[in-house]
């Protein structure tokens, strides 16, 4: 049944909406936690579902066709968190600016980003996803 389920995962499409959730689900808990106090707690909640909604869709399903998963894994997480915790910074600047700690705001968008890249892949290789 495992297999089955892992096997679902191969389609992007059916990947979407998993990996969003899980996503935003480690994601949101940093923001909430680690933005300055100029955000009211809906803003932080906000920010942590829309941020991941706008680049998500990107990283899952337009950068990897531009890729060889099995030969070129590497530079496809270059371009696709780049385009992740960079163009989050982006979005939540013009969205929210001016900010009064702009650098302390940055930093928590980024470092949120990268606790949900980094567990993502801690997941896809415990479920052995690199050997599929």
């Amino acid at each position: 049944m495992m297999r089955d389920f892992l096997a679902l995962l191969q389609n992007p499409w059916l990947f979407l909406p998993i990996g969003y959730l899980l996503s935003i689900s480690i994601e949101t808990p940093i923001l909430c936690v680690g933005l300055s106090p100029e955000h009211p707690l809906s803003r932080r909640i906000f920010a942590g579902v829309w941020l991941t909604a706008c680049t998500y869709p990107l990283v899952v399903l337009v950068v990897p066709a531009w890729f060889d998963m099995r030969t070129e894994r590497v530079v496809y997480l270059l371009v696709a968190e780049g385009i992740a915790h960079f163009g989050e910074c982006a979005l939540f600047w013009a969205a929210f600016a001016p900010l009064k700690q702009t650098w302390r705001d940055l930093a928590v968008v980024f470092s949120a980003n990268l606790a949900s890249f980094g567990l993502g892949e801690l997941l896809y290789y415990v479920l052995g996803l690199y050997d599929a």
